[in-house]
């Protein structure tokens, strides 16, 4: 079957960019051709193919050669990658690409029942042809059923002696444990063996032949109790009454090796990381070299030989510029490292570990020698900012944060509310007792809504009439003796009366009004006693306390 390297789909990785500029015919290379490939790899230095093709990862960004674009330009067939007997076209069911996927369930004539059988899977599980799917469904094979665990022949790292090991735990697998299910309509009610939930009969589930006809599961619940994957194309292992992908089956019962992903059977091999590895495969994930009985270290879940691990992410020194090791302390300032050794003041060259320091223009200092040449000073004592010290600041000014204080009780004022007044810091309650507006009558601070009378501000509730204290805030009012008064008490105390009405003349209303030696009318009640017209601009004659006009005068003495 031709395996294909497409350079399009993985272009962001720097290795394909390598691929698709070397002079080799990449396309049409079966796994046949892998040995010579990888020989001239070696031979070019191509190191970063060969890693891609023996280890299994890509040099360039360590991924797993599954997670680029390989892609095989024939469905994959699972019966031949497992080395089961193929299943002839007639008893096959229907051709998958004929319905437009790379895969349907096997022995299924009716395109209806395949796809309710997709129906019931994630839409990202469907392999239809060109689809996210079907490259799922590759990816799957490839991780579900390594080659390694089905073949000798795939086999890159196994001894000799081991051979025959292998042989027996694959026959073993395959008649034990190893098998491909089916699809069939429920015939009775029953449970999912997955989710335990009601499968009712005539709906299409999934069927094992390892297990009694009465298991069953439904589609999307068929997958391993592993990984808790769809299991691929129906294979599955079957395990103490549960089912498995093979290579998690596998992994049940022998070790596999982190390096070459291989199962492991000789005797002696050696644990790191909480994974198994071959003895010579435990090596540097940069280099290769063997770290057994080395020092190593981890990053990334990747153990790193100390050379590699200090030229590709140890930081180099600002002082002497050489790598800070991992036998070295690393210290750093904004993104800056020393060896602790270097850590100097850049002036005085007196060491800085675990004391304060300030930075200028790239270069650290000790406390006395930043201040001495950077320092600035306190708007409220005089002294200097030591390195280190807390300041606060106003605009253009600075302060240490006990100068920064009101200036009238002395109290720190901190994160609190404060009020400048020219040079000066107040603090709320003595900028309100020096300066905040009282009232002329409480002599209490007004806070808001004043009112000012005569220029002197006065509360709203506290500015009332002196006679009756209703409030004259909005209403009008007369003054008498600098004092205030509401306009009826203002008429009742002090106002001339009319001598028509006997009502105080206050004005409210209008403001003429009739004065006859001493005494008073409003306009409107300057009027004649007998025929009511009024007198005002015309001559009267008095008749004891009324008045009256000519004609009613005359017409009264007739």
């Amino acid at each position: 079957m031709v395996k294909m390297l497409d350079l399009d789909r993985h272009a962001e990785c720097p290795l394909w960019a390598a691929l698709a500029s070397s002079d080799v015919p990449w396309t049409g290379l079966d796994y046949a051709c892998l040995n010579v490939l990888s020989i001239y790899c070696k031979v070019f230095d191509r190191k970063e193919i060969y890693d891609l093709i023996v280890r299994k990862t890509c040099q360039s960004c360590k991924c797993p050669r599954e997670a680029h674009a390989i892609y095989q330009q024939q469905t994959t067939n699972v019966h031949e990658r497992l080395g089961f007997k193929l299943v002839s076209p007639a008893d096959s069911g229907v051709e998958a690409r004929d319905l437009g996927y790379t895969w349907v369930p096997p022995g299924v004539r009716a395109s209806s029942r395949i796809n309710r059988y997709f129906e019931q899977l994630p839409e990202e599980a469907v392999p239809r042809l060109g689809s996210e799917g079907a490259c799922s469904r590759e990816r799957q094979i490839a991780y579900q059923l390594p080659k390694q665990d089905l073949s000798l022949e795939h086999c890159k790292h196994l001894e000799v002696q081991h051979e025959a090991s292998f042989e027996d735990f694959v026959t073993a697998r395959n008649e034990i444990a190893l098998d491909i299910a089916y699809i069939k309509d429920a015939p009775y009610d029953e449970h999912c063996a997955h989710c335990d939930n009601e499968i009712a009969a005539g709906e299409l589930v999934v069927a094992a032949p390892k297990f009694v006809e009465s298991v069953m599961w439904h589609p999307k619940c068929f997958s391993c109790s592993t990984c808790n994957s769809l299991l691929v194309d129906l294979t599955y292992c079957v395990h103490d009454d549960k089912i498995y992908c093979e290579r998690h089956y596998a992994e049940m019962l022998k070790p596999r090796c982190a390096g070459c992903d291989e199962l492991i059977f000789s005797g002696e091999y050696t644990k790191a990381m909480d994974k198994d590895w071959h003895s010579g495969h435990f090596c540097c994930w940069q280099c290769d070299e063997s770290l057994t009985g080395q020092r190593y270290v981890i990053r990334d879940d990747h153990p790193y030989c100390i050379k590699c691990y200090e030229n590709v992410f140890a930081n180099t020194c600002e002082e002497c510029n050489k790598i800070i090791g991992i036998d070295s302390k690393d210290l750093s300032y904004k993104d800056k490292h020393w060896h602790e050794a270097c850590f100097l003041c850049f002036k005085c060259h007196l060491s800085l570990v675990d004391k304060q320091f300030g930075a200028k223009a790239d270069k650290i200092y000790c406390g006395n020698c930043y201040d001495s040449q950077f320092a600035s000073r306190c708007d409220g004592c005089g002294e200097v900012f030591r390195a280190g010290t807390k300041k606060m600041e106003y605009k253009t000014r600075q302060w240490h944060e006990n100068c920064f204080c009101c200036c009238v009780c002395k109290t720190a004022i901190g994160t609190k509310s404060f009020i400048p007044r020219e040079q000066e810091i107040y603090c709320a309650g003595c900028y309100e007792e020096k300066f905040a507006t009282r009232c002329i009558k409480c002599n209490k601070v007004i806070t808001s809504g004043g009112v000012t009378y005569k220029n002197e501000p006065w509360h709203r509730e506290c500015f009332t009439c002196t006679h009756c204290n209703i409030t004259l805030a909005g209403q009008r009012f007369t003054s008498r003796d600098e004092k205030p008064y509401c306009a009826e008490c203002f008429g009742e105390l002090f106002a001339k009366r009319c001598t028509a009405c006997v009502k105080p003349i206050t004005g409210i209303g209008g403001t003429r009004f009739i004065s006859f030696e001493d005494r008073h009318w409003h306009h409107d009640c300057f009027v004649c006693a007998s025929c009511k017209a009024s007198l005002v601009g015309r001559g009267f004659i008095t008749d004891g306390p009324d008045i009256l006009c000519p004609d009613c005068a005359k017409q009264k003495l007739m």
